[in-house]
Formats: structure tokens, C-alpha cells, sequence
């Protein structure tokens, strides 16, 4: 019997197909990894995306993730809903407005979407053409925006109210996704828009100026979120926790002082035309100890607070919205954090 086994696996053993793929035994014993399919706005603000991606962060909870720029937030909802995408990194307003019906999509049934997990404050500036010097020399022109009711227009609307400027004081125009305002921004479309970081940095290095910041007018903020479907999520739970954690990885990685150099070179891959130093001062922002992406990747109450109140005062219903549970789900971020 010893001897036919013996015989046996010397026959495998020389066989060509063992031959030409000596691993292939090991790959077939190994797991299927849950394929994820996301979807996000396009710029640097993807970093920690593309470093759990390059640096298998993803792949070590057993993800296969496949990541899709949208070109608006309309495309982003009515994926998920339709289950083109699981996994969307998108502004939590956008998960308060389409659970209260006020997104620019209807849904039958109605949307179960929610936030999971936290990313960042949005690193939101309202930034202007080179002859804009303040919020008030924007009356009468005209300014973009992805949606009226939805993503940063309500800080980027607050924002003119602080500065004394009304909603009918100037004319608004859609965008798109903030990588398609900042295109339009250059090409003098529009006056002024809501950029997130590092776009804000290269229109500042090209002459325009940064009229406020959210972090100045707003304080704590959660601009940016891990969404999903509550349905999927409840039959998904170890791919949630997974992403959670993958993504918190590659925060860490990128945080590193000694990945620098790393990071700065990722953000020139991806980014198109983005120089050397743009990167480095992209980097600075978006990695800083305290005010870079979120170390925790958390969903701190008073920031999702502030998302709440702004919508409570200039969402279309006028409701006064303070139930939190309704659009984030701390459960799947409290068992990711766990070991």
C-alpha cells in the first residue's frame, strides 16, 4: 500500500502540469476572498483606498476589492441599490438625505442606507477664482455644486451665510464630483466651489483662494464616510468588519513616518499630472496626526451631530434631525476594533 502511494505521488510529481504550476495545489486549498465592489468620488482622498489595495491590507481579511470613480452622487445610490456596488466612501449628508427621502433619487422600496465607519472631516475649503478675495465678492456670480440637497453643498451654503452672502445672491450650477468642479473651476466655468483636499492645494498653488474651511466655520465635522446597504451589510458582517480594518491598516501605514516617501509616491501614481511637490504637501494634510484621515477611522458623535444640524437647518423638510441610528451603525466599527 505504502509502496502504490509512493509511486503514486512520484507519478504527480513529474507529471507537466505539477511541473509548470508547483503552487497550484496550495492556491486551490486556499479561501475564495469576498469580492467587494466600491465606489468613491475621484482624488488624492482615495489614498488610504489605494495604499490597503498595494499594500494587501485588503487581501489579509480576505477581500477582493474593486474600486469604481464615479462621475456624481446619483450614480453612487442608485448603484448600490441596484447592487452594482457594495461599498461606497462617499459624505455622510448624502446617507442622511436619501434616508430622508431628500435625495435626488427616489427609491421603491425605499433606501437602507448607512454609514459604518468614518474617514475623515471632508478636508472641505470653499476656494475661488484669483479675483475673488472674500465670500462677499461672490454676489451676483455663479458657483458649482455636485446636487443642491446633498453632499458639502450645505456646508459649502453655510459657509455664504456666515459670509454674508444669500443662496439668491449668486447662481448655481452642477458639477459633478469634486475632481469635475475642480476641472471647471480652472477653466473659469464657475466662480467659486467646495474642494476637498489635495484639490484645494493645487488650485491655492495656481493663483485661487481659499475663502473658508469647515474646520473655521464649522468645527467638528464627519465629512466622509464607509457606506453600505443595511441589507447587505447584515448578510456581509465579516466583509464590513474586514473593510473597516483594512482600512484603518492602511491609515496606519500611511501615517508612518518612514512610509513618507512611499505615500507621497502612491498619491503621484494615481493622481494625474500631480508634481512631486504637490505630494508632499498633499501628504501633510491628508496624514496629519491630528487633522489627517481619521487614525481611529471612527464615528464620533459630535461631528455626525454637526452633518445633522446642517441639514436640520437647510434640508427641505425642516425636521430637527438628532436620531443618529438612523443613518450610522457604530456595531460593525466596535467589532472591528476588537484585537
Amino acid at each position: 500500500m505504502r509502496s502504490t502511494r509512493r509511486t503514486l505521488l512520484q507519478g504527480l510529481a513529474a507529471s507537466p502540469w505539477m511541473l509548470a504550476a508547483p503552487g497550484l495545489l496550495h492556491a486551490q486549498s486556499a479561501p475564495a476572498k469576498t469580492a467587494v465592489a466600491l465606489i468613491s468620488f475621484g482624488g488624492g482622498f482615495n489614498l488610504p483606498v489605494w495604499a490597503a489595495q498595494e499594500q494587501g491590507f485588503f487581501a489579509a481579511q480576505g477581500l477582493e476589492v474593486q474600486h469604481t470613480i464615479t462621475v456624481d452622487s446619483k450614480q453612487v445610490f442608485s448603484g448600490m441599490m441596484d447592487g452594482k456596488y457594495q461599498v461606497a466612501i462617499t459624505a455622510l449628508d448624502n446617507i442622511v438625505a436619501y434616508q430622508e427621502g431628500e435625495g435626488e433619487v427616489k427609491f421603491d422600496p425605499p433606501s437602507d442606507f448607512f454609514g459604518f465607519m468614518g474617514s475623515d472631516d471632508g478636508f472641505l475649503s470653499l476656494v475661488a477664482a484669483p479675483d475673488v478675495k472674500t465670500i462677499a465678492d461672490l454676489r451676483g456670480k455663479t458657483v458649482s455644486v455636485d446636487a443642491m440637497n446633498n453632499g458639502f453643498s450645505f456646508a459649502m451654503r453655510d459657509m455664504m451665510r456666515r459670509g454674508g452672502v444669500a443662496e439668491a445672491d449668486v447662481q448655481w450650477a452642477r458639477a459633478g464630483g469634486t475632481d469635475r468642479r475642480f476641472a471647471a473651476l480652472m477653466e473659469g466655468q464657475h466662480a467659486a466651489t467646495m474642494l476637498r483636499a489635495p484639490f484645494d492645494i493645487q488650485a491655492k498653488n495656481r493663483g485661487f483662494n481659499v475663502l473658508a474651511t469647515t474646520r473655521q466655520t464649522i468645527g467638528a465635522y464627519l465629512g466622509i464616510v464607509g457606506a453600505a446597504r443595511r441589507s447587505w451589510a447584515q448578510q456581509n458582517p465579516q466583509a464590513v468588519i474586514g473593510f473597516i480594518r483594512a482600512y484603518r491598516d492602511a491609515i496606519a501605514w500611511l501615517k508612518s513616518p518612514a512610509n513618507r516617501p512611499a505615500a507621497q509616491a502612491l498619491l503621484m501614481r494615481k493622481v494625474p499630472a500631480m508634481s512631486e511637490a504637490v505630494a508632499a504637501q498633499s501628504c501633510a494634510m491628508l496624514l496629519d496626526p491630528q487633522t489627517g484621515f481619521f487614525s481611529d477611522v471612527g464615528l464620533d458623535e459630535k461631528a455626525v451631530q454637526a452633518v445633522l444640524d446642517l441639514r436640520s437647518k437647510l434640508g427641505d423638510s425642516g425636521r430637527a434631525l438628532t436620531d443618529q441610528s438612523k443613518y450610522v451603525d457604530r456595531s460593525y466599527w466596535k467589532a472591528a476594533m476588537v484585537g
